[in-house]
């Protein structure tokens, strides 16, 4: 068998080449000065297969000989008998060099689908062991972590020494950071899952995300939004928004004002995240804007901002940061108003004026 072990479809293109070639060969040998179209269609019909299946060297070599001796045999033997010139004989050396020259590309094609199938099947393999390292090692942490805040919480109550109560507060601020990192990983992998969408009232979802948030820290808190029902995965978006109302809280003080601003217009609806704290630099800003967590940065992991985009982008929209140092930050969320996937599970939700929380 000239191809190599290949599922019967294959086989019959040899086969039915084969048979083909045969009876086009005795065609060249009965219309002497006519052999033409029967000589190109035997070599058409060997590089179509060829292109098609998959040989063994051995059985590309013979099958590349037979074609070259037979075809050659007839031409020769009809210039001999005077039926066409000496010189037509050389389309065989021609039409072998030919092949020859494809079955040197097709090889190289071959050989670079193998290498890239190779190199695609070695990432997907990498990507796997790196989301399940985070994600063990995300679950890993929690009980170390709670078990550390229990016995430091249970420090901080059998000591009231200023200097040991200083050292428990800096311990579980650090025991604070670490969780938020971990639930952070683990967001960022469950991101890359696929997730429906429902029709979401917006403006009680950004409400009831402010209102979550106003106990926590004391801020001038502010929520206005007009946008009414946008097609969203709330868990997504709250977890978006966490991350930069997570930020806002962190680079402000007491008394500053955070604001979440919705609004909608002909081309789709955005959310603002306002604050008027230290804001950054912009060499911070331009670092923050590549969307990625490249190890700690000044202002943290960057695990937030890579949340926020990917939530974002995957509703096809973008994210935009305005920033100046001591001007605080305004985050913007833009979704594109666009048809909706008939798979997608549908929620009614009634539409509701603009809210605000805490003047």
């Amino acid at each position: 068998m000239w191809a190599t072990a290949s599922p019967p479809t294959n086989r019959l293109l040899v086969g039915g080449w084969a048979v083909a070639a045969v009876l086009w060969s005795a065609l060249m040998y009965v219309l002497p000065g006519q052999e033409t179209v029967p000589f190109h269609f035997i070599w058409i019909g060997l590089a179509l297969v060829y292109g098609f299946t998959r040989w063994r060297l051995t059985g590309m070599v013979t099958a590349l000989v037979l074609v070259t001796a037979v075809t050659g045999y007839i031409l020769c033997h009809h210039a001999a008998q005077g039926y066409i010139g000496w010189e037509e004989t050389a389309e065989v050396p021609l039409m072998a060099s030919l092949f020859g020259v494809m079955v040197w590309h097709v090889n190289r094609r071959n050989l670079a689908v193998g290498q890239v199938k190779r190199l695609a099947e070695a990432e997907h393999r990498r990507l796997e062991v790196q989301q399940l390292f985070v994600r063990l090692a995300s679950h890993e942490l929690r009980t170390p972590i709670t078990v550390a805040r229990g016995y430091t919480e249970l420090v901080r109550a059998t000591h009231d020494d200023a200097a040991t109560l200083e050292d428990t507060e800096v311990v579980l601020d650090e025991l604070d950071k670490l969780t938020r990192i971990t639930q952070r990983l683990v967001t960022l992998m469950q991101l890359e899952e696929p997730y429906p969408l429902c029709s979401t009232d917006l403006d009680q979802e950004l409400l009831r995300i402010a209102h979550r948030w106003e106990p926590t820290a004391d801020r001038r808190w502010s929520v206005r939004s007009d946008i009414g029902t946008g097609m969203v995965n709330p868990e997504r978006l709250e977890a978006a928004l966490d991350c930069l109302i997570e930020n806002s809280v962190k680079f402000t003080g007491p008394g500053d004002r955070i604001e979440i601003v919705g609004r909608r217009d002909a081309s789709g609806w955005e959310v603002q995240v306002a604050d008027g704290g230290t804001g950054m630099t912009a060499e911070e800003a331009a670092a923050v804007g590549t969307w990625a967590p490249r190890g700690r940065t000044a202002t943290g992991t960057g695990l937030g901002l890579a949340i926020v985009h990917s939530v974002v982008h995957a509703l096809g929209g973008q994210v935009e940061i305005e920033t100046a140092e001591g001007c605080g930050t305004t985050v913007t969320l833009s979704v594109p108003t666009g048809p909706t996937d008939a798979t997608t599970p549908m929620i009614p939700a009634q539409r509701t004026p603009a809210t605000v929380l805490a003047p």
